[in-house]
């Protein structure tokens, strides 16, 4: 078999019921909205959440938190991750997004603690935190803020 004789199963495939052509078609006149009333209406039909005039539960329910639209989202790479690279390689964001250990959109990448290196690398992020800076260094390598 080959793609181009592929074929939906036989029945698979219906044709989309046209609304509204008459009584003989079978969804004529009041074309399967039932007789006046909000859903009749062309345009009719109540907005997402309405529940007929009650206070609707998403004002019901108190409000907490608050989300801080200046944050930013960094990709976080483990230093277990770049022991893949050979000695005295320079990780860069790039580097790390060609070998698919970033895949993520982010604002920019952070190195985290978790696990050891092996290798002496320079290692370029946005951002480290402090237990991979310190195990950076003392592997031999560097940390370099971009």
């Amino acid at each position: 078999m080959k793609l181009n004789e592929l074929k939906p199963a036989a029945g698979a495939r219906r044709k989309p019921t046209r609304k509204g052509q008459g009584i003989a078609a079978g969804q004529g006149k009041t074309a399967g909205r039932g007789h006046k009333g909000q859903n009749a209406r062309s345009g009719g039909g109540v907005r997402r959440g309405f529940e007929g005039g009650q206070m609707p539960l998403f004002r019901r329910l108190p409000k907490r938190g608050f989300t801080n639209i200046f944050k930013k989202n960094f990709a976080v790479v483990n230093l277990e991750d770049l022991n893949r690279f050979d000695e005295g390689t320079v990780v860069t964001p790039e580097l790390l997004r060609e070998v698919r250990l970033v895949r993520e959109r982010a604002v920019g990448i952070k190195i985290l603690g978790d696990g050891e290196i092996k290798k002496s690398l320079t290692v370029q992020a946005h951002a480290f935190s402090g237990a991979a800076r310190e195990k950076i260094a003392a592997a031999g390598g560097k940390a370099e803020v971009i």
